[in-house]
């Protein structure tokens, strides 16, 4: 394919991915306000992040089988029709339980997406462009983090939380209309492949099981409740035979063998365990901007949205020229940059300005273009044309897995260590301590009563408490990804795909 027609083809794949982003991160900011129109706090708002991911990641691995058994031009263009449609279900969404059963299906039907948006996009351009298409492809992933952010937090502000997931149906459309007319010759070869019944449903329960216990561990004590206990069982159990039944089976749902490609498992795991950290605290700096800090919806993107810039500069010249670096130096310039903006943050107070907190977002638009895509040319390199797709499904299921997991614990140990900190700093106040009585007795002065006094004192130690706790939680960020940077040495060079040899 050349010319006006690939480039059209281009825009049509890249915006399918765009819009799944957008979407991941569009509802970020929007958590507090759509949260207190549903009837639930902040903190369960995050559930229309999590079920999201988690039935992404459920699907994601079987992009490989269907893509065979439907054909991949077939299967992404009905998977961007359907992501569609439930993104209109969960604009017409009235109470938390309907919104994520749209959110779920959301998730399944965009399973697919991004790995065959990946594959199609490398189909069309000749080996000479592979990387430069990789590069376009991963602009449109950095430009919706950007826009995510603003337009989420502008759509809520001003009009209502509804929209962040209306404004997918005519993009959707779009898409859907320029990939079929443009890719539908060009179909793939499709095989009648048996799917792994079993494996699948092992799956399901075990991601399921794990997902929902690290939701609702924090509202139920833990182990302390039964309940959890009962999850933690079966996600172990499930995944534990998961493992044993598809390194036996004939067509697995999960390609195993994928990790003794030794550059696979370095990719993958670092690719992950580096998406957790991050997609974990990007959930956090609104929810603390807009509880804490008083930001409205608007300027909580605004304060996320400078992370995109430096990365849509740079992407492009790093996917040109990664033939001529070494891989695992990019991507530990990505992971020493994301710990430093992480230790930046820990040095944050309640007196921090817009300035001060978005800085580190824009430096770390340096750490996310080095991010994606080294650590994609990683994790495929050494294997067969024919294993890319299968391949890029595992690893972005365990990397879009990692992300919900990452939300899931970062808000339990927000919300822990600001307990830890309010139950510390609120010890010291008491009739014993001088300065606490003098400042009760200075509110007083000022005409507040006694019981607004300590109404005010126990705002104040919140604020206080769950800035703490944000510095908690980056401090422990910035740890994991300079852990990380040793995992990627693992990886062996040369870093090209299509011979199997070359990374085992």
């Amino acid at each position: 394919m050349v010319g006006g027609e690939r480039v059209l083809v281009t825009f049509a794949l890249a915006l399918g991915t765009f819009m799944q982003v957008l979407d991941s991160s569009i509802a970020n900011v929007a958590i507090p306000a759509l949260s207190g129109d549903l009837g639930v706090s902040p903190t369960q708002g995050t559930w229309v992040i999590t079920s999201f991911v988690v039935s992404n990641a459920i699907t994601i691995p079987l992009t490989g089988w269907m893509a065979k058994r439907f054909g991949e031009v077939r299967l992404f263009t009905f998977a961007i029709l359907l992501f569609t449609l439930a993104s209109w279900g969960c604009g017409l969404s009235t109470s938390m339980g309907l919104l994520i059963f749209f959110r779920v299906i959301q998730g399944a039907v965009a399973g697919p997406m991004i790995p065959l948006s990946q594959s199609l996009m490398l189909s069309i351009y000749p080996p000479e462009k592979k990387n430069t298409a990789l590069a376009l492809w991963s602009v449109t992933v950095l430009v919706a983090p950007i826009c995510g952010p603003i337009l989420g937090g502008w759509i809520t502000d001003n009009i209502s939380w509804p929209w962040i997931f209306y404004i997918n149906v005519p993009v959707g459309l779009l898409c859907t209309y320029i990939t079929w007319q443009r890719m539908r010759l060009r179909e793939t070869k499709i095989f009648k492949l048996p799917i792994d019944a079993v494996g699948l449903a092992l799956l399901a329960m075990g991601i399921g099981s794990l997902q929902i216990m690290l939701d609702k561990g924090k509202e139920l004590d833990w182990f302390n409740s039964a309940f959890i206990v009962a999850l933690a069982i079966v996600a172990a159990f499930a995944l534990s035979l998961l493992v044993v039944w598809e390194l036996t089976e004939e067509h697995p749902v999960l390609d195993l063998h994928l990790f003794a490609s030794r550059n696979f498992m370095a990719g993958t795991l670092a690719t992950s365990a580096g998406y957790m950290v991050v997609f974990g605290s990007i959930v956090i700096i609104p929810l603390w901007l807009q509880t804490q800090l008083g930001y409205t919806p608007t300027w909580a993107g605004m304060a996320m949205a400078p992370s995109g810039v430096l990365a849509i500069v740079l992407t492009p010249y790093l996917g040109r020229n990664m033939h001529r670096y070494d891989l695992r130096w990019v991507a530990t310039i990505s992971f020493a940059v994301f710990a430093f903006c992480c230790f930046w943050r820990t040095h944050f107070n309640t007196d921090a300005d817009f300035v001060t907190i978005a800085m580190p977002q824009f430096i770390q638009g340096i750490a996310l273009a080095c991010f994606f895509v080294p650590l994609f040319g990683i994790t495929i390199a050494g294997l067969p044309p024919d294993r890319i797709a299968s391949a890029a499904g595992l690893s972005n299921a365990i990397r879009v897995m990692a992300g919900g997991f990452g939300t899931s614990l970062s808000t339990t140990l927000w919300e822990r260590r600001e307990a830890v900190h309010h139950a510390q700093l609120a010890a010291n106040i008491n009739a014993y301590n001088p300065v606490a009585h003098q400042g009760t007795e200075q509110l007083q002065a000022l005409g507040l009563g006694a019981a607004q006094s300590y109404g005010f004192i126990e705002r104040a130690i919140t604020v206080q408490a769950y800035m703490l706790s944000t510095m908690d939680v980056f401090w422990i960020a910035g740890w994991i990804f300079l852990s990380l940077i040793p995992l990627i040495w693992l990886a062996k060079p040369p870093f090209t795909h299509g011979h199997g040899a070359a990374a085992e």
